[in-house]
């Protein structure tokens, strides 16, 4: 394995980052119309930008860059349409970057004329590969190269007397530079720039590639702060790619490290693996009980927003955002969730504290839906086909009936090879428990007399028992109590009740109920049915009857699962 070598770690022995929270939210700059553009295979026109503008300014971003607007004609026209047509809000600081080169620092300049506020944001590569393979300059040519840019952009100010200019500097590939030798060039544009306290310089610390574990960017970032000799005069800014797919959590320890400002984009689009996704951050601070200080509670409309203008797609396991993080497939964790939902209702307390297992915030927090948490396939389990009756039917299924039903839903999912809709999960529910005739039906029902004090009552059921007629009479302790009675004087196979629970389904009067009854056979079998009616005794009655005749099918679950 000699062809890669582990990366140097920083010598901070008494590094503080680990032991500090993220308490408020840092200062934000999309970088969605530059970085992430760029990154597009068909990058954004005239009129996607103006959109993709508009959304970042609706979701509370107080610094946008806008382009990069000496390196094309396009950059530099959409940076004066926003000036010249007055769509830049007062509060909003527009960002343009420039290389070190005085041809493009004065069309840069040329392009933020009329604006109230701008970031003039200045960087040169200064990593041992950059400055050996593509510009074969030594350190001193290269903190050169930022200083008299520095300088350049300095003595520019005047030419655009009505903007107020930020100054930003970015040592590119900061996370691969040596850190004494990064701190020396930025100290030399600090020099030229003299920020203050009042009128702070931005610099921008970026992991241009990511090369290492992020502890150790959070490591850099802390020595950076320490050492740097104008902390209070500066917002240190941090600028993370993702390719060892640890961008974000390259930036949260960052953030305890010290940093003051977060770059990145929506959803993370950027060169190669991508950049900093920008509303995971948020959304992190979010799930922390911390204000992230943007609008990113309607994740639906910005991943339609974001999909349509930049015509990426955003993936089924993106956080936050895609189609199934909120969604549970394994039958543990799908009774852990229902568990968690059943107190949620129980607690209606919008402020109640948030304790679901495996869910880390409220999905309705940010736009998305219960409907999807508790998907059934092969893989679910008893809980989580309860959770969808009930959500979807206003069904509950009795626990102790609960593992017969799941392992129905399991067998048919497996032979069908996909998951199960919530319709095709009632629909077997209805096929395997409710109003079951065969080989007994129950045609009438009439309570001859009840005595109030003990409740039993006298009845007469007419039913039909394999295509023949009976007229039967019962007594017993309530209607189901006295129909069995009268059932169990016939030379058919007998049964002892078992359990029996209803409940209504909906509110007011005209809602159904429904009824599930559980039956033990002479064998031991027990055995579940399931009525629904308007009249609560006659669901008791017809679950009772589907019990019985359920008891006569021989599958492994006592379902028929075809």
């Amino acid at each position: 394995m000699s062809k890669y070598r582990p990366f140097p770690k920083v010598d901070l022995p008494d590094r503080t980052w680990p032991d500090k929270s993220i308490t408020t939210a840092p200062t934000w700059c999309s970088v969605d119309l530059r970085d992430g553009n760029q990154a597009l295979a068909t990058p954004m026109g005239v009129h996607q930008k103006i959109e993709m503008f508009r959304l970042l300014v609706d979701m509370g971003f107080k610094e946008i860059e806008v382009g990069f607007p000496s390196a094309s004609q396009i950059d530099f026209d959409f940076v004066r349409k926003l000036v010249e047509d007055n769509m830049i809000p007062d509060n909003v600081s527009i960002q343009v970057l420039t290389q070190a080169r005085e041809h493009l620092i004065r069309r840069t300049f040329e392009s933020i004329q009329g604006t109230k506020r701008a970031i003039v944001h200045l960087y040169n590569s200064t990593s041992p590969l950059q400055r050996k393979i593509t510009f074969n300059l030594s350190r001193d040519e290269i903190k050169g190269i930022a200083v008299k840019g520095a300088e350049i952009v300095r003595d520019l100010v005047p030419s655009v007397p009505d903007t107020e200019v930020v100054f930003q500097y970015s040592p590119e590939s900061f996370s691969d530079t040596e850190p004494e030798y990064a701190l020396e060039v930025v100290e030399a544009v600090l020099d030229v720039w003299q920020p203050t306290p009042e009128k702070k310089t931005i610099i921008n610390l970026p992991a241009t590639v990511e090369w290492a574990t992020p502890n150790v960017y959070a490591d850099q970032i802390e020595w950076f702060c320490r050492n740097v000799s104008r902390r209070e005069s500066i917002q240190v800014s941090l600028h993370t790619h993702n390719d060892r797919g640890t961008g974000v959590a390259a930036t949260e320890l960052a953030l305890m490290a010290g940093a003051d400002r977060v770059e990145g984009t929506l959803f993370g689009n950027g060169e190669r693996t991508g950049n900093l996704d920008i509303i995971t951050v948020a959304l992190n601070l979010y799930s922390q009980g911390v204000d992230p200080k943007l609008k990113v509670y309607d994740i639906p409309y910005l991943r339609m927003q974001y999909e349509r203008l930049t015509q990426m797609d955003i993936h089924a396991r993106h956080p936050y955002a895609g189609d199934l993080v909120f969604t549970a497939f394994s039958g543990s964790h799908q009774d852990a969730i229902k568990k968690g939902m059943d107190r949620v209702k129980s607690q209606p307390d919008s402020e109640a504290r948030w304790e679901v297992p495996y869910l880390t915030i409220d999905p309705q927090d940010i736009g998305r839906t219960y409907e999807a948490i508790i998907r059934i396939n092969s893989q679910s389990g008893k809980g989580g086909v309860a959770y969808i009756l009930s959500r979807e039917y206003g069904i509950d299924i009795p626990k102790p009936m609960q593992p017969d039903l799941g392992q129905a839903v399991n067998l048919r999912a497996d032979a069908l090879g996909r998951e199960l809709s919530a319709a095709e999960i009632y629909d077997l529910f209805a096929e395997a428990y409710l109003n079951k005739s065969q080989p007994l039906e129950i045609q009438q029902f009439r309570i001859l007399s009840s005595e109030a004090m003990n409740h039993d009552i006298n009845c007469e059921a007419v039913i039909n028992y394999d295509g023949e007629l009976h007229t039967l009479p019962g007594h017993g302790k309530g209607p189901i109590d006295a129909f069995a009675a009268a059932i169990r004087d016939m030379p058919w196979p007998k049964f002892r009740l078992v359990n029996f629970m209803e409940q209504a389904i909906g509110s007011g009067s005209d809602a159904d109920a429904v009824a599930f009854v559980q039956i033990e056979t002479e064998s031991g079998k027990t055995v579940w049915g399931a009525g629904i009616d308007s009249d609560i005794n006659m669901a008791g009655l017809l679950a009772m009857v589907s019990a019985y005749n359920r008891s006569f099918v021989t599958s492994g679950a006592g379902i028929p699962v075809a």
